[in-house]
C-alpha cells in the first residue's frame, strides 16, 4: 500500500508544465515521514536526505503514489527508503517510476532532541505487557 498518494496542481509546475522539484521532495518527505513516526512512536525530524534521483518528470495530473519502507533502525534514527511512481492517462493504466530517495530521520522528544527508537517489542501489543 503507499504511504500517500496526490495529484499535483497548476500551482505545483513551472512554466513549462514540469511540477517543480522541490514539491516533489516535500512529498516524499512526508511519505518517509510516516514510517519512521509508527516505528518511531512519535515525533521524529528529516536529518538528512542520503540520495534523491529524478527519473522521470512529473506532469499536473498524474496521480503519485508514494512508497516507503524502513531500511535501517539506529539508536535515535531511522533510514527510510521512498519510490514515487506516477499514474498517467489513468483511462490506458500507464505507470512510471518518477523518483526515489532514502532519507534519515531522528526520533525527538517533545524538547525537540534526539531520544531512542524505542526497541520493537515495546510498539507490539503494549497491552499484552
Amino acid at each position: 500500500m503507499p504511504e500517500l498518494r496526490v495529484m499535483p496542481a497548476p500551482s505545483d509546475a513551472n512554466v513549462y508544465g514540469d511540477v517543480f522539484g522541490g514539491w516533489i521532495m516535500a512529498q516524499v518527505d512526508i511519505a518517509g515521514s510516516l514510517p519512521a513516526t509508527r516505528r518511531s512512536n512519535g515525533r521524529v525530524a528529516t536529518v538528512a536526505v542520503n540520495s534523491f534521483v529524478f527519473k522521470n518528470p512529473v506532469f499536473v495530473g498524474d496521480l503519485l503514489s508514494f512508497y516507503a519502507e524502513i531500511t535501517k533502525v539506529g539508536n535515535t534514527s531511522i533510514t527510510v527508503y521512498v519510490e514515487v511512481y506516477a499514474e498517467r492517462n489513468r483511462l490506458q493504466a500507464n505507470t512510471v517510476k518518477v523518483t526515489e530517495a532514502t532519507l534519515t530521520y531522528v526520533a525527538t522528544g517533545d524538547d525537540r532532541k534526539p531520544r531512542k527508537v524505542p526497541p520493537l517489542d515495546e510498539l507490539m501489543f503494549p497491552q499484552d505487557r
